[in-house]
């Protein structure tokens, strides 16, 4: 980890490998020291973390993608990776964007134009670019610009969100009768939650559906 200083603008930088060979939790656990060393200044962190996800523009989302997004979310840090045509990483195997610029609040107004570099890294991993400048004191703010994932919610996909977790919902609980609906998948859900078993269970299920 670095700290770097220039003209009273201070932050700090460190780089870190997610081991996907690890449990993703031992590498989060890293994040977390970090952020604590540098008492939550100004912190810009460069991972390869293994890890796929559609909210930083990759084709998919795996297990690990989704774990992380849920990490970046309650730690309040920022993915400062923009859509581009090239892809962060590519080899024999395919392309996938798991390298990524992740900044805290303190620092996510004073970085801007990111982008993949055309120029050879000599690697699978091609090379990011960034500058970070002052902002002159202006505070993160709900309206600064945010990089994740957005959703555009229209009443006909509402409605089809709502049918298809219904039917998922009714696969889950073994509830296949067709004539069976969301007031019996209530009822089974209020029963098993009343009776205090398996709520945990309960729980996942519906996380698993949704």
């Amino acid at each position: 980890m670095l700290e770097l200083i220039y003209n009273n603008f201070k932050f700090y930088t460190a780089s870190i490998y997610f081991d996907i060979q690890e449990q993703l939790v031992k590498n989060l656990n890293k994040m977390d020291e970090i952020m604590e060393l540098t008492k939550r200044g100004k912190i810009l962190i460069a991972a390869d973390t293994n890890s796929r996800s559609k909210m930083w523009h990759d084709l998919i989302t795996n297990t690990r993608g989704k774990k992380l997004e849920e990490y970046l979310a309650g730690s309040q840090l920022h993915i400062i990776n923009e859509e581009n045509e090239r892809s962060t990483f590519n080899n024999t195997r395919g392309l996938s964007n798991i390298d990524l610029t992740i900044v805290n609040n303190n620092l996510l107004n004073d970085v801007h134009d990111w982008e993949i570099s055309e120029e050879d890294s000599l690697s699978d991993h091609n090379y990011l670019k960034y500058n970070i400048s002052m902002s002159r004191g202006k505070p993160y703010t709900n309206k600064t610009k945010y990089r994740s994932a957005k959703y555009v919610i229209k009443e006909e996909k509402l409605q089809l969100f709502d049918r298809n977790l219904a039917q998922e919902m009714l696969i889950k609980t073994n509830m296949t009768n067709k004539e069976e609906g969301v007031e019996e998948i209530d009822n089974y859900l209020s029963a098993a939650i009343a009776t205090g078993n398996d709520i945990e269970q309960s729980i996942e299920l519906i996380e698993e559906a949704i």
